[in-house]
């Protein structure tokens, strides 16, 4: 892959940082889907979740019913919850709900990871070590959130703010890599037809 990476200097404007983070995340991501040295841990645990008798879970959990994946879906009460917690973390008066949303989040954290695992173990293999690199960011997430959530239930509430501002990094790090599968789904399928 040879690309031109634009100047990123001051001068170049923020146009030009922009194109420049765009083209490294990129060339991160082209990495990722190259590199084989999980292949055999990825291939063992496709095989291990394929073989898990789900039997008609299988297909709710893949949304079959829907006509589409339901983890997109799902992910949406643990990302909606955390967003809004961080909405409220500035808002005073309102610790209270930004601890209960939390709580609720993590509570929405396994449906999604669930229908994700079985999504995932019927990917490529590119595609499949994007989406190990998704689940290994979704886990610093809930980490970071579950930290924030103990914080906040000692009462430690600028602590459990500053964990779930990481917790949200990391969100948007996996929100990232999960968009960049469900794209090269996409684009595979219409490539197909």
């Amino acid at each position: 892959m040879h690309s031109h990476t634009p100047d990123a200097s001051p001068s170049a404007g923020p146009s030009a940082a922009l194109d420049s983070a765009s083209a490294c995340w990129l060339k991160t991501l082209d990495r990722l889907e190259r590199t084989t040295v999980a292949d055999p841990a990825i291939r063992a645990l496709q095989r291990g979740i394929r073989a898990l008798p789900l039997g008609g879970m299988r297909d709710l959990l893949r949304g079959r019913p829907l006509g589409h994946p339901v983890h997109p879906v799902l992910v949406q009460v643990p990302i909606g919850c955390w967003l809004s917690a961080s909405v409220l973390d500035v808002v005073p008066g309102t610790q209270h709900a930004s601890t209960t949303l939390t709580a609720v989040g993590l509570a929405g954290v396994a449906p999604a990871a669930v229908a994700g695992w079985a999504d995932w173990a019927d990917l490529p293999p590119e595609q499949a070590r994007v989406g190990l690199a998704h689940a290994a960011s979704n886990a610093a997430a809930v980490a970071c959130y579950a930290t924030s959530l103990t914080a906040r239930l000692r009462g430690r509430t600028a602590k459990g703010r500053l964990w779930a501002l990481a917790g949200m990094a990391a969100v948007a790090v996996t929100g990232a890599l999960g968009g960049h599968v469900a794209y090269r789904q996409t684009v595979g399928a219409h490539a197909a037809t």
